[in-house]
C-alpha cells in the first residue's frame, strides 16, 4: 500500500506539476491568440474601395471641405497614397470655384496618417501642357 500522507515533499511535487500544467495552458492560450490575431489581421485588411471611401471621409472631417473626386490612388510600402480633389471656395459661376488637390497618405489599415495641399486651381481651368506629357 502506498503512503498517501501529505508530506512537504509530496506537496512540492504536486505544486510543481500544477504550475507546469498551468504554464503549458498559458503558452497554448498565447499561441492561439497569436494565431487568431494573424487571422483577424488578414480578415481585417481593407479592400481598395473601402480605403478610398474612408480616406475621403477622413479628409472631409479634418478639413471641413467636401471631397469631390479621387484623381490618384495607389498602394505604397507604407500603406496607401491618394490625391483627392476638394472644393475650397464656391463661386458663381461654378467654373470660377476654387478647387484644390490634396496628397493623402494612409497606413495599411486605411487610417489617415497625413495630408497636404499640392495645388490650387479654378474649376474651369485645364492643367497647363507639360513637356513630355500628353
Amino acid at each position: 500500500m502506498a503512503n498517501t500522507k501529505d508530506t512537504p515533499d509530496s506537496q512540492n511535487s504536486q505544486n510543481s506539476d500544477n504550475q507546469h500544467s498551468e504554464h503549458q495552458h498559458s503558452e497554448h492560450q498565447h499561441s492561439e491568440k497569436r494565431h487568431s490575431s494573424r487571422e483577424h489581421t488578414a480578415e481585417k485588411k481593407p479592400k481598395p474601395m473601402e480605403v478610398l471611401r474612408h480616406a475621403r471621409t477622413q479628409l472631409a472631417e479634418l478639413t471641413g471641405m467636401a471631397a469631390e473626386n479621387v484623381s490618384s490612388f495607389e498602394r505604397t510600402e507604407d500603406g496607401w497614397s491618394l490625391e483627392i480633389e476638394v472644393l475650397e471656395l464656391s463661386r458663381v459661376p461654378d467654373t470660377m470655384s476654387l478647387m484644390a488637390s490634396y496628397q493623402v497618405d494612409l497606413d495599411p489599415e486605411g487610417q489617415l496618417t497625413g495630408y497636404r495641399r499640392v495645388r490650387r486651381y479654378e474649376r474651369g481651368r485645364a492643367d497647363a501642357h507639360r513637356p513630355g506629357g500628353r
